[in-house]
């Protein structure tokens, strides 16, 4: 096995820094359908087919999981009406919001349905391995641009983000097409390709504020240009086109520092273990693809007339990891491995290139093939029904439709009233239409007050009124065991709930009929 030399950044009449490599052999082109032997129809059509296989993959058993905590607070927040999300991210989730809004205006258009929601993402992704596809066309060959975007599609992060509910797919489309963009306004500089970049650049940043860091390797990368070609257009034009995708989020920015401590209270401090042995394993959604492709991310680096590309990209896919982790050891964390995904395209393209590369041409595929079978696992897995929340809360809504009658409540466990709890948003998604049910505890929606989570009563027994019957929902742990290593069985429905909700309830109906499901108990209780 040997590694070919691959040219530098692709010639084109828009490039002027790099001297053309030599030509590849027309058999070589011939065989790839992708160099200028191709129709012309082929060569701009190439991002189509990563594309495609993107979207197929993020959408295939799509509707299998259930809809998680995170997931179900999106849909809480865009369910309701414009002037209510706003209300909202005035007190909670401002960085969020363009996300909201999207998924609201979406639903109006095509319903609330698991795969009506999580469309959007995929379709996210499929522009994402687009872009993949074009930067590594741009920057090194059509067939490492292939090979990049479809090894995109087959990363099982990839699939996992593409079916959630969530703006993380939008911050990794914007992030690919403002790096295509960059590449685009550093080979001929000029107002009408710095505003687009500008304009992609904020949208990364609108969608999740953290991805302005891609700002520092940018810049790098314009820094570099700019000392070997001299060229005003770069020295003037990215620092306009960083501003003017800044100036416009600074209000956002300074609205989410002012929520931070209850958006991100919850996050620890990064550690160097944390990101050796975890981070990866969780950025790619897969332990062994992480370091299959971060393997082949490595190779470019040897190629005499392609070190500089793979350094650009390479600064684009690595350098935001260590700025997040520094910004991360003071008051407040910013390290997650779902906020660095937009990292990915990135790690995509090098990994791309350093396939692509490979001799004989059968280990190109070879190297492909390796990617899917060894995430097939993680593939099947994020489609499980079980496989993002432990309860099933459909299975829940069921029981209590099959058994509902007119004038039932429902008093839905909430883990101490302390944070949002996905239970009665869960049962508000997943009910149908004629049941109606009133929260009894509720002294002030959330939707009134502009939060995730309402206003409780203070006096629980006054609060029950005369209600005839109430559906107590209660999350359990299905696979706790006891010290002996048997299953503990959770009969009890108030687990978790307050104790003066606990207290009214019992004395108030003392009948109860419990039903157990996958990881929660539903209690039908009546006077």
């Amino acid at each position: 096995m040997s590694v070919g030399a691959v040219p530098g950044p692709a010639s084109g009449p828009d490039t002027v820094e790099a001297p053309q490599a030599p030509p590849r052999p027309a058999r070589w082109n011939a065989r790839w359908g992708t160099g200028r032997s191709a129709p012309a129809w082929t060569r701009r059509l190439l991002w189509v087919w990563p594309a495609v296989l993107t979207l197929a993959a993020c959408l295939y058993g799509a509707g299998g999981p259930l809809l998680w905590d995170d997931e179900l607070a999106t849909w809480n927040a865009a369910s309701r009406s414009p002037h209510e999300i706003f209300h909202l991210l005035d007190h909670l989730d401002a960085v969020i919001g363009a996300y909201y809004l999207l998924i609201h205006f979406w639903t109006e258009l095509v319903g609330h349905s698991v795969v009506a929601l999580r469309t959007p993402s995929a379709l996210a992704m499929a522009g994402a391995a687009a872009f993949v596809t074009l930067i590594g066309r741009k920057l090194f060959t059509p067939a490492a641009g292939l090979v990049a975007g479809t090894l995109f599609a087959l990363v099982p992060s990839v699939s996992r983000y593409g079916q959630e509910v969530r703006g993380y797919a939008f911050v990794v489309f914007f992030a690919a097409l403002a790096t295509l963009l960059l590449l685009r306004a550093l080979d001929r500089p000029s107002a009408l390709r710095w505003v687009p970049y500008a304009l992609a650049l904020a949208g990364a940043g609108l969608f999740h504020i953290i991805a302005l860091v891609l700002i520092v390797p940018h810049a790098l990368v314009a820094a570099g240009r700019w000392w070997t070609g001299r060229a005003r257009g770069v020295l003037v034009g990215f620092p306009l086109a960083a501003l003017g995708a800044v100036l416009p989020l600074l209000p956002l920015i300074a609205l989410g520092r002012h929520q931070v401590d209850r958006q991100l209270s919850w996050l620890a401090k990064p550690t160097i273990p944390y990101v050796a042995q975890t981070m990866w394993r969780s950025l790619y959604g897969s332990a062994w693809v992480s370091l299959l492709v971060l393997a082949c991310a490595a190779l470019p680096l040897a190629w005499p007339r392609g070190r500089r590309p793979a350094a650009e990209t390479g600064l684009v896919a690595a350098l935001p990891i260590p700025l997040l982790w520094f910004a991360s050891q003071g008051h407040t964390s910013y390290f997650l491995d779902r906020y660095l995904l937009f990292t990915l395209p990135a790690w995509a393209v090098l990994a791309g290139a350093g396939l692509a590369a490979l001799r004989p041409r059968v280990l190109v595929a070879a190297g492909l093939a390796a990617v899917l079978v060894l995430g097939a696992h993680d593939q099947r897995v994020v489609r499980q029904r079980y496989s993002h929340t432990g309860w099933d809360a459909a299975a829940a809504a069921k029981v209590i439709a099959d058994g509902y009658r007119p004038g039932d409540a429902v008093a839905p466990q909430r883990y101490g009233n302390a944070v949002f709890t996905a239970v009665p948003v869960a049962l508000e998604l997943y009910l149908p239409e004629r049941v109606r049910l009133d929260d009894v505890f509720v002294a002030k929606s959330a939707v009134e007050l502009g939060e995730l989570y309402p206003q409780l009563c203070g006096d629980p027994a006054a609060c029950l009124g005369d209600v005839r019957r109430v559906w107590v929902v209660t999350v359990v742990d299905d696979r706790e065991l006891a010290p002996d290593g048997t299953p503990v069985v959770h009969d009890d429905p108030f687990e978790g709930f307050d104790p003066g909700q606990a207290e009214a309830l019992r004395a108030a109906f003392p009948k109860s009929t419990v039903t157990h499901r996958h990881g929660v108990l539903v209690t039908l209780m009546e006077r």
